[in-house]
């Protein structure tokens, strides 16, 4: 009789031990968590850019072209070294570039729309205006030859600032160092001349370096190398609008969704209090997990929350409270029919997993079919929409079953007005 009365306050402790850890580990670390994930445009402010791809009558635009000129904006992007960047091909020839955060926008237009075009000739003479013009015979090599890892460095031996290159092709290079030893080679940037180094040996690893007069600078080396890094785009683009989201704007949003978000909260919250008592904390404190594990979820994944994801978040709360409801109503059946509290649970657990799995799953496929064929805010949505049932049905499900096993097992709360049941049903 001893051991069965320790078991039970066991099992009482060890329900509030996991009310505990999860309370403890909201309060205590959702701040962090929270600094963690990357805010969108919409919440952080920032600008917005969108480009068109030009194509010209000897190069019309193909897939292949379109795809490679979305790649090469993306990796001028990530070399801005902005956060959360959102780029979006939009039809067949516009890009839709969003930077949230702040930083300097005319620079950026200048990196994303310029094209850094890098062209190695074998042979260039001067004009009368001292203008160093190419011979467009003896093209050599271009930017597209090279792998996106240039970077400044210094010369162990001179100290002279470079910019370090490498050959997608090192045989390529290879030939022409064979080709042009002891001679010049003369390297244009954009129309200009940039250097016109003399071949000193034959380079079989595919690897050189630029240097010259307007690469004096580590800064002037590390703009050349971001430009190179980020590959000449197939295409020139057109920038036809720039629009600006300011930070208080985007705070605003975030503020007022935030208010929002937990004043839904706190209804649901005295709803479920009001309606299953004791049933109805435990749904709460599965809440509570399943807020906390969802933004662990967007922290660790670096999904970039916007106000849509804010709102399939609040709609998983939904989803969450549906799936407790649910239970309880069946458990609330089980005990009309005259099952005691324990056996009302596990059945009605039981009964009601079915319905929620069916729920959430049809919701599931919904948001793949939105992520699959949308795009920019409707595919973060989407996203944020399927986090939340996955960890709702681990929060909802699993974490609100064994508590609610544990309570009843502990017999605590024996009544089963506790758990929402009205009068009339019978008791164990």
């Amino acid at each position: 009789m001893k051991t069965k009365r320790h078991r039970k306050w066991g099992r009482f402790l060890a329900f509030l031990a996991i009310i505990a850890v999860v309370i403890g580990l909201t309060a205590g670390t959702s701040m962090k968590v929270w600094k963690h994930i990357p805010l969108g445009l919409d919440l952080q402010g920032g600008f917005e850019l969108l480009y068109q791809i030009q194509a010209s009558p000897d190069k019309p635009l193909t897939p292949d072209g379109v795809k490679a000129a979305v790649q090469a904006i993306e990796l001028r992007v990530n070399n801005l070294g902005t956060g959360s960047p959102n780029i979006e091909l939009e039809g067949s020839d516009q890009v839709r570039v969003q930077l949230a955060g702040t930083f300097n926008q005319a620079e950026a237009e200048r990196v994303i729309g310029q094209t850094a075009d890098l062209r190695m000739y074998g042979n260039a003479t001067q004009d009368k205006t001292g203008k160093w013009v190419p011979d467009e015979k003896t093209l050599l090599a271009t930017g597209a030859d090279l792998k996106p890892n240039s970077r400044w460095a210094q010369d162990p031996t001179t100290g002279q600032n470079v910019v370090t290159l490498e050959f997608k092709d090192a045989k390529k290079w290879q030939d022409i160092t064979t080709k042009y030893l002891q001679k010049p080679i003369y390297v244009f940037l954009n129309g200009q001349l940039l250097t016109a180094p003399t071949i000193q040996s034959v380079m079989s690893n595919g690897q050189s370096e630029i240097y010259g007069p307007t690469l004096n600078t580590p800064e002037a080396c590390n703009e050349l190398a971001k430009e190179l890094n980020a590959g000449a785009l197939p295409y020139p683009l057109k920038l036809i609008s720039s629009t600006n989201v300011g930070p208080s704007l985007g705070f605003a949003s975030l503020k007022a969704t935030m208010w929002a978000g937990a004043a839904a909260i706190l209804l649901i919250f005295l709803f479920m209090l009001v309606l299953y008592r004791a049933a109805g904390l435990i749904a709460n404190v599965a809440l509570v997990a399943y807020l906390y594990l969802v933004l662990l979820t967007f922290a660790g994944m670096h999904v970039v929350l916007t106000l849509p994801g804010l709102a399939a978040l609040v709609l998983g709360v939904g989803m969450a409270v549906d799936a407790n409801i649910i239970t309880y109503e069946r458990i609330k059946d089980e005990m009309r029919n005259g099952k005691s509290l324990q056996s009302s649970v596990i059945a009605g657990n039981k009964r009601a997993l079915r319905t929620i799995i069916d729920s959430n799953a049809t919701t599931f496929i919904a948001g793949a079919v939105m992520y699959w064929f949308g795009q920019g805010d409707i595919r973060g949505f989407a996203v944020a929409l399927m986090i939340s049932i996955v960890v709702s049905m681990l929060t909802a499900v699993l974490l609100s079953r064994a508590m609610l096993l544990l309570f009843t097992k502990s017999g605590v709360a024996a009544r089963p007005w506790w758990y929402g049941a009205g009068k009339g049903v019978v008791q164990s």
